[in-house]
């Protein structure tokens, strides 16, 4: 584990460090994440949102070459003058450009403890408004799709049945930071469909499907949910079955359906002009 291991106040200069090989593991493998509850994120600003969020930062790597002489004030003073309740490691710019995964990084990367969110634990407001993700197998796409709960805003972000890690760095990433902004649950489908139900929020599956109600004539001013699957295959029928109305994004060219990320957007920020 990350925090048995002593902190070294050397930098660290060679690619074969143990440490260094760590966070490659948990760069790669879901299942180390899964069983270390350790996540990756790079870029201050990422890292902040994190912190403020309340995410534990178990490890700090800093390269003070890319991070310029601001946040290397703040990032490298003495341990006694900003005292430190993490592990604080730095690095040369060849090791950090064996950990970074953007281009322009900024020399900042850090190992978090992911929380552990469930159903039960999910506090919502009177009139919700949630996002609702069956079988979501692109990191890419599901990060996006918290970028837009974070801007609109949605109140929660539901994954049902996932084929991605929550915490995959590449959903990180592609949020910018969204993941630490907005509630987020993972769950079988089964259950986010029965807490849905149990708490009053109507369902809106949207599909490809005859009789659907074009999304602009349907009201999402009281509690909603917004189903969306997988580009691939869309919903499954028993989730579609069992939502309270099915609506569409009609398609005006030669294509019939739109990116889930798109439509997601399109979805939540229609349902936020509606309630004002």
């Amino acid at each position: 584990m990350y925090a048995a291991r002593p902190s070294s106040p050397d930098r660290i200069t060679s690619l074969h460090n143990p440490r260094i090989k760590d966070v490659l593991r948990l760069q790669e493998k879901s299942a180390e994440r899964r069983r270390q509850g350790l996540t990756l994120v790079e870029g201050y600003r990422e890292l902040t949102n994190a912190r403020q969020a309340g995410w534990a930062v178990a490890t700090l790597f800093v390269c003070a070459e890319l991070a310029g002489d601001e946040l290397n004030q703040e990032l490298l003073a003495p341990a006694q003058l900003v005292p430190r309740s993490y592990e604080f490691l730095p690095v040369s710019a060849a090791v950090f450009a064996k950990l970074a995964v953007r281009e322009r990084s900024d020399g900042v990367l850090a190992v978090l403890r992911t929380p552990q969110y469930t159903l039960a634990s999910l506090s919502l407001p009177p009139n919700p408004l949630v996002l609702v993700l069956e079988a979501v197998e692109k990191p890419g796409n599901l990060g996006a799709i918290l970028r837009t709960a974070d801007a609109a805003p949605a109140h929660a972000v539901l994954v049902g049945d996932p084929r991605t890690d929550l915490y995959n760095p590449n959903v990180i990433r592609a949020s910018l930071g969204g993941i630490f902004t907005v509630p987020t649950v993972a769950a079988p489908m089964a259950e986010v469909l029965a807490f849905l139900k149990e708490k009053g929020i109507r369902t809106f599956a949207a599909a490809l499907a005859d009789g659907a109600k074009a999304y602009t004539d349907a009201s999402f001013t009281g509690p909603t949910a917004l189903v969306l699957g997988t580009e691939a295959d869309g919903l499954t029928p028993a989730t579609r079955a069992a939502c309270d109305e099915t609506v569409i994004i009609p398609m005006r060219g030669v294509l019939d359906s739109l990116n889930v990320s798109v439509a997601a957007a399109v979805l939540t920020f229609e349902a936020v002009r509606q309630r004002g």
